[in-house]
């Protein structure tokens, strides 16, 4: 092993959370030329591939620290046994698992000739539990903000700082680190930095890791706009990176509104709604919603998928004037070349030359339904050529980071078929098709 804990130096360890072992043999490859001194099979790893994952990672890299995220919650002894004699230098075990587990594991860790790693992993109380797990016999003690959690704005940091004046072992931390908070993990106690999607989601792995790399040893933060989760101040910013394939694609192939199409190709809008519900051809509740909105709103407004037209050339300038990140109308609009020309955002079912008349039905900010789907007010509208997708405003944090992790490992994929590989072969389709 060429670099072991506890030293003054502060290790970085890629996680390798792939399903696919030459994708992770290729990508711990990168990673180490860029300085990565640990090298982990990821818990998603071994589940797929087994523990032949840590047999060929060892064997590709056999001077440097293997670890082998087992997550391990019973049959401590054989887990240990078996990950040790496939080459892992490190075995994890669950924090939450019983103190004989724990127990268990660590001596089959000193029988093997392995460290065991104790991962705090939804811990109710990962003080006490870090300091009991010195006491069975643990090697490490890992901070591990779970990956459904992070998409939740949540951070590992505070935890981590606790723990690490609790214990007197190494203690390692993982959970959305980047190139930004790498030092800052350092700082709060960290001896093992784990990097997982900022370095196995990055085009070229090994600029990624020599970042990560230099900014743990400079102590600096340096800026990214990637491999980051967003809480809820920041999910503007991620939706506007994001487009509604990817977020269709975290959120479980969620459809668009049907037949919803934008004015112009090349729009996006991205903003909370602000809800109107009107009749066909009335704009006066559309119009006076205007005024309920704040810069950076999206107006959504049902208008029964109906014809006359309740939105125009007027209505648009005003939005514009009053900061509107656009609109979108279950209904008809018109006035389309002279809208077309502000470039404002605007999504409708229908186009027509006639407008309708000011009637002043409806309501501003209550539930509607467009196409069989609520929008609430306050629920995150994106809009893009490919349509409109409605976030609910209580997950829209999670869709936002899960959206963004889908385009992180796009971002991969597409660097894979620019260095040859088809898009067939990059997908592992052969592998991964169901079993009939």
């Amino acid at each position: 092993m060429t670099a072991d804990a506890g030293g003054e130096r502060v290790l970085v360890q890629v996680a390798l959370d792939f399903v696919d072992l030459p994708r992770a043999i290729e990508v711990a490859k990168e990673a180490v030329a860029g300085g990565c001194d640990w090298v982990e099979a990821g818990t998603p790893l071994i589940k797929a591939e087994g523990l032949q994952a840590v047999r060929e990672l060892k064997a590709a890299f056999p001077d440097h620290v293997i670890v082998a995220d087992m997550k391990t919650m019973d049959a401590g002894r054989v887990e240990v046994e078996y990950a040790a004699k496939a080459g892992a230098d490190v075995v994890g075990v669950l924090g939450a698992a019983s103190d004989s587990t724990i127990r268990e594991c660590a001596e089959a860790a000193r029988n093997y000739g392995c460290k065991l790693i104790v991962d705090m992993i939804e811990v109710a109380d990962p003080v006490a539990r870090a300091k009991r797990a010195q006491e069975l016999g643990a090697d490490y003690i890992g901070i591990h903000t779970a990956i459904d959690q992070q998409m939740r704005g949540e951070a590992p940091f505070d935890t981590l700082r606790a723990v690490a004046e609790a214990v007197s072992i190494p203690v390692s931390v993982a959970g959305g680190i980047n190139s930004e908070t790498a030092a800052a993990a350092a700082a709060a106690g960290a001896s093992i930095v784990v990097v997982g999607g900022a370095i196995i989601k990055a085009t070229d792995a090994a600029a990624a890791a020599a970042e990560i790399r230099r900014a743990v040893d400079e102590g600096v933060s340096i800026e990214t706009t990637l491999y980051k989760r967003a809480d809820q101040s920041r999910i503007r910013e991620v939706l506007e990176q994001v487009s509604t394939a990817n977020v269709s694609d975290a959120w479980h192939r969620q459809p668009s509104l049907p037949g919803i199409r934008p004015l112009l190709p090349g729009a996006h809008l991205c903003g909370p709604a602000v809800t109107v519900r009107t009749y066909a051809g009335d704009w006066a509740k559309p119009v006076e919603a205007i005024d309920a909105c704040k810069p950076g709103d999206v107006l959504v407004v049902d208008a029964c998928d109906a014809t006359p037209a309740m939105w125009g050339e007027l209505a648009t300038h005003s939005a514009i004037v009053k900061g509107l990140s656009g609109i979108v109308v279950w209904g008809a609009i018109r006035d389309t070349p002279e809208i077309a020309k502000t470039g404002f955002a605007a999504f409708s079912s229908k186009v027509c030359a006639n407008a309708g008349e000011p009637k002043g039905f409806g309501e501003i900010n209550v539930p509607i339904v467009i196409a069989g789907q609520t929008v609430c007010p306050g629920d995150w509208i994106v809009g893009d050529d490919d349509g409109v997708i409605v976030l609910p405003s209580e997950q829209a944090v999670e869709l936002a980071n899960r959206a963004m992790d889908v385009l992180e490992k796009e971002n991969r994929l597409r660097g894979e078929i620019d260095a040859g590989r088809t898009l067939a072969e990059v997908a592992y389709l052969q592998k991964w098709e169901k079993a009939r």
